[in-house]
């Protein structure tokens, strides 16, 4: 289970990390600020979900 719940962890962060450098990747080329804001969004979503994610593994691991 603690595997499963690692793997989970990981793929949330990274998937927080992709859409940073995607967005940073645009921001440098001078990408469209519309991208720019959709990104944005799909990060700030995508942390919510990654801390949500790692207390509930925390809390799981408590018990």
């Amino acid at each position: 289970m603690h595997s499963f719940s690692n793997i989970g962890v990981a793929a949330a962060l990274a998937a927080v990390a992709l859409v940073l450098l995607l967005g940073l990747a645009n921001m440098l080329r001078g990408g469209a600020s519309n991208t720019s804001q959709l990104l944005m969004r799909w990060r700030v979503g995508l942390q919510f979900a990654a801390i949500v994610l790692i207390v509930i593994v925390l809390l799981t691991r408590m018990h």
